[in-house]
């Protein structure tokens, strides 16, 4: 019985396959291997995401209101303003045992009681009842202004409650020295310590100031592996 010999060309040939493909096997792995490693594509967030220095203003603007709410309450008294016409000079002027008074405030009244409400936001500063003034409420609000509420029958409100813009503090009553003009409020107002004209005030935007942190877009960059040779530079 003979033997099978291959002939030398087909074992050489089948040497070449086989190397072949184990290169193309090495080729491949090596290709997956470098598509998976963890280190490429890579994002890092190189700024925070709330910065200090991203604190912004924000300006609120809200108007004051006037010290009551019933659309029949009239002005009766004005505030004294030493430049102006005598006609309304002689409406701010307020009449006490024989003595003419100048008004430090406005005067509103009508025949039946009626509610106060503050004209801003704010905390109430004072609590007291006066012999001449009756009872009186004085709030603080932003901007350095403060508001006293004069003459009134009933208070609704203590110290240092916090109070907001339109909420009745009290009601409308009388007082020793404006007693000619019957259930009414006597109010005033104060700007950074100083008395000043209401009317000036009501209707106007009062401008208070809040911050307001800001986010920022987290912004990525890319870092990339250094080379071999990027690397000896660094060790050397």
């Amino acid at each position: 019985m003979k033997k099978l010999r291959l002939k030398k060309g087909v074992i050489i040939g089948a040497y070449l396959i086989a190397f072949s493909l184990t290169g193309m096997g090495a080729y491949f792995v090596s290709q997956n291997m470098q598509s998976n490693d963890p280190q490429e594509d890579i994002e890092y967030v190189n700024s925070s995401i709330i910065d200090d220095k991203d604190i912004e203003v924000i300006k609120e603007e809200v108007k004051m209101i006037k010290p009551y709410t019933n659309d029949q309450v009239e002005t009766l008294k004005y505030f004294y303003d030493y430049q102006a016409d005598n006609a309304s000079q002689e409406k701010s002027i307020l009449y006490h045992e024989n003595t003419y008074i100048q008004n430090s405030g406005m005067d509103f009244g009508l025949a039946d009681t009626f509610d106060v409400v503050s004209v801003l936001d704010g905390t109430v500063l004072d609590v007291r009842e006066d012999e001449l003034l009756g009872n009186i409420v004085e709030i603080k609000h932003d901007n350095d202004l403060i508001s006293s509420y004069q003459s009134l029958s009933e208070v609704k409100v203590k110290k240092n409650d916090t109070v907001k813009q339109g909420q009745v503090i009290g009601k409308s009553g009388t007082n020793t020295i404006d007693q000619d003009m019957g259930n009414h409020l006597h109010f005033e107002l104060y700007k950074s310590g100083e008395i000043v004209d209401p009317s000036k005030y009501f209707d106007q935007v009062i401008t208070s100031e809040a911050t307001s942190d800001t986010e920022k877009n987290t912004t990525t960059t890319k870092e990339e592996t250094p080379t071999e040779e990027e690397a000896k530079e660094e060790t050397e």
